[in-house]
């Protein structure tokens, strides 16, 4: 079947397919961030502030693994769950340590490493099945050479 399809229409449907992958993952990023099946954390906050769920914050520190003494001295009620903590600031100006889950950053460099690996045995089997082309066409080619200097 692929040998009846022109090249062009390969390639339009190879962009066309792309182009809806990349839309799927925008889309699916953006509803899993601010959809309605977004988890709320219900992790122990330190000293019982939750000034960042109903004031404007910002990340002080980005999300990164408790000290193995935060840990162990269970002195940060936020490392116990998941052994992961963010510093933030509050628009009152209260600094305030809440947990955090680092899934979605260890999910996106899987995702990418399977998206490298998907690319390099994509583009090998390219390689591979070019390469099979060009041998069975010079083999194709002999043949007929020969058939031809048979017959004159």
């Amino acid at each position: 079947m692929l040998e009846n399809c022109q090249r062009h229409h390969m390639l339009l449907g190879l962009g066309v397919l792309t182009g809806v992958t990349i839309l799927v993952l925008i889309v699916e990023s953006r509803y899993a961030a601010e959809g309605p099946r977004r988890r709320e954390q219900q992790f122990v906050i330190e000293n019982n502030s939750t000034c960042w769920r109903h004031e404007k914050y910002t990340v002080v520190q980005e999300c990164h693994p408790c000290s193995e003494f935060d840990i162990v001295s269970k002195s940060l009620g936020v490392c116990i769950h998941t052994h992961y903590k963010e510093l933030l600031r509050c628009q009152s100006g209260e600094i305030v340590t809440r947990s955090c889950d680092r899934v979605a950053l260890i999910e996106q460099r899987n995702f990418l490493k399977f998206e490298i690996l998907c690319f390099i045995v994509g583009a090998l089997s390219y390689l591979l099945s070019y390469a099979r082309d060009r041998i069975l066409s010079r083999r194709t080619y002999m043949k007929i050479e020969r058939q031809l200097n048979r017959v004159q």
